[in-house]
């Protein structure tokens, strides 16, 4: 990036990148909003509710990577991005991963809430009367050991790809993202047999808000890593450019961190 910063300081006395104007931001936030009326339809039940959301999900998918196909045209091929937009780009990736945090707070609190003092209405117990709770020592401690084993996989592969070890790199990316499907389908099973639904009062809702909000961020953890694994297999990330792969690293460390407050809140404490 040293060159970079020295090829870009003949044209701009400056460094940092001037985004060009882009439609894609607009078309994101449009299609977000289309996406949340059409959730809410659909789950009320409205005729045309699910058309809504599939069209709203496809859009805000498209428009997303448009978006991101611009950013990594930037970074591989104008050379925008030296070692100030790095530093921005990071920042606002943490900033991001603390706007989540806030957001699982909030899930965390009604939990409690619910949990700490149950109500009489729910038998005055938790889980409530009537709850068969999921074994904590089955499919969320196996899990477990998968997405702490994947965290530990994809570590490898960032040291594997500063220290030039190119095929250390995509094997470890490979198999967290393996170990990445492998919970996917896991949790889906586990929500296919389990004995509760979501509208099974307080304790539904909190176990299926909870697990599902980490189940989507898992899904997306897993394609923001399957993008690191294209770039590196086409020789777009390098030793010392590789911004992108470190911030899919640190939001899937966070996942995982997100992961074991759930396991010990929600499987184990909130079954005893």
């Amino acid at each position: 990036m040293e060159n970079t910063n020295l090829i870009i300081s003949r044209f701009q006395h400056f460094p940092f990148h001037l985004v060009d104007p882009s439609p894609w931001p607009i078309l994101v936030s449009f299609s977000l909003l289309n996406l949340t009326i059409g959730a809410v339809a659909y789950m009320h039940g409205f005729t045309y509710g699910g058309y809504i959301l599939t069209l709203g999900f496809i859009l805000t998918t498209y428009g997303m990577i448009l978006w991101f196909r611009d950013v990594v045209i930037e970074a591989s091929y104008l050379g925008h991005h030296t070692k100030e937009v790095k530093n921005g780009l990071m920042m606002g990736v943490i900033l991001f991963i603390i706007s989540e945090i806030f957001a699982f707070l909030s899930v965390f609190w009604a939990f409690f809430h619910s949990s700490l003092s149950p109500a009489i209405e729910i038998g005055g117990s938790w889980p409530p009367l009537g709850i068969t709770p999921l074994d904590p020592f089955a499919i969320p401690l196996l899990n477990t050991f998968l997405l702490l084993s994947s965290g530990a996989f994809i570590t490898y592969g960032h040291h594997a790809l500063i220290a030039g070890n190119r095929k250390g790199a995509i094997d470890g990316v490979i198999i967290t993202i393996i170990l990445a499907v492998i919970f996917t389908a896991l949790q889906y099973f586990e929500y296919s047999v389990a004995g509760f639904t979501m509208a099974d009062g307080v304790y539904g809702s909190a176990f299926y808000a909870s697990t599902g909000l980490h189940g989507f961020h898992v899904i997306i953890g897993t394609i923001f890593i399957g993008v690191a694994l294209i770039r590196i297999i086409n020789y777009q990330l390098t030793t010392k450019h590789h911004n992108g792969f470190e911030s899919a690293i640190l939001y899937w460390h966070f996942v995982d961190v997100v992961w074991l407050f759930l396991f010990v809140a929600v499987y184990f404490w909130g079954n005893t």
